[in-house]
């Protein structure tokens, strides 16, 4: 009986070792992959950009935050079939034209992303989820699953806090110099949204998104509608 136990803790002591070494060499080989391929456009050592003119050169979004900012089940999916998150890409006025009522996106001038194979996606995102910038924002937000946003939330989003002018929250609807919100609820750890609601300037000096100064209640309720939209499943 003893002998079986021993042999029983033995395996799962392998098993565990074994895990764990796979799960390093992934991030490992993922950091070789980000290093090769990615760090041309994005930002994986921090800081945020300090000034315009450096804003103005960002190419991709920072990831030297990702372990805080994204999903890695999501990370893993999208890198394999990207989709575009913002419509307009980085910065809106590089990518329109004059339209017959407004200005509209100039596809031609936005390229796609790069796709990776399965391994290749799962080791990026074991790496990219190890860049943990700013824990400190993280560790300050709570996030309440149980406060409904009910009415009030898509309320709030798109009128009170006019967050809709900048996104969108289905394909084709809200603004567009924004990153989508119909999928930021699998993408997005809920704790990010909320400090970055909380102040958009404390991950990002320069961004223009506006601070609304949104009491805590309110950006639960925000939160929770948000994740409410990607249950709708618009990108499938």
């Amino acid at each position: 009986m003893q002998a079986g136990f021993r042999t029983g803790v033995m395996v799962l002591m392998v098993a565990s070792l074994l895990w764990g070494a796979s799960i390093s060499w992934a991030g490992d080989r993922g950091m070789q992959l980000l290093q090769q391929q990615c760090v041309s456009c994005h930002n994986l050592a921090g800081p945020a950009p300090a000034t315009l003119s450096e804003l103005w050169q960002r190419k991709g979004p920072d990831l030297f935050y990702a372990g805080n900012k994204y999903r890695q089940a999501w990370l893993e999916s999208w890198l394999q079939q990207p989709k575009r998150i913002r419509p307009a890409g980085m910065f809106y006025i590089d990518h329109i034209k004059p339209g017959t009522k407004r200005d509209v996106i100039d596809p031609s001038t936005l390229s796609g992303h790069v796709k990776l194979k399965a391994d290749d996606a799962k080791a990026v995102a074991a790496a990219l989820v190890q860049l943990k910038g700013n824990t400190k924002l993280i560790k300050a937000e709570t996030h309440r699953a149980d406060i409904s946003p009910g009415p009030l939330g898509e309320m709030m989003f798109d009128k009170i806090y006019g967050c809709m002018a900048c996104h969108e929250i289905e394909p084709g609807y809200g603004g567009l110099s924004g990153p989508e919100l119909y999928t930021a609820g699998k993408r997005l750890q809920p704790e990010f949204m909320l400090s970055y609601i909380r102040s958009p300037q404390a991950w990002d000096p320069k961004i223009w998104m506006p601070n609304k100064h949104v009491p805590d209640d309110n950006m639960q309720k925000l939160v929770n509608y948000i994740i409410a939209l990607s249950e709708e499943n618009f990108d499938e």
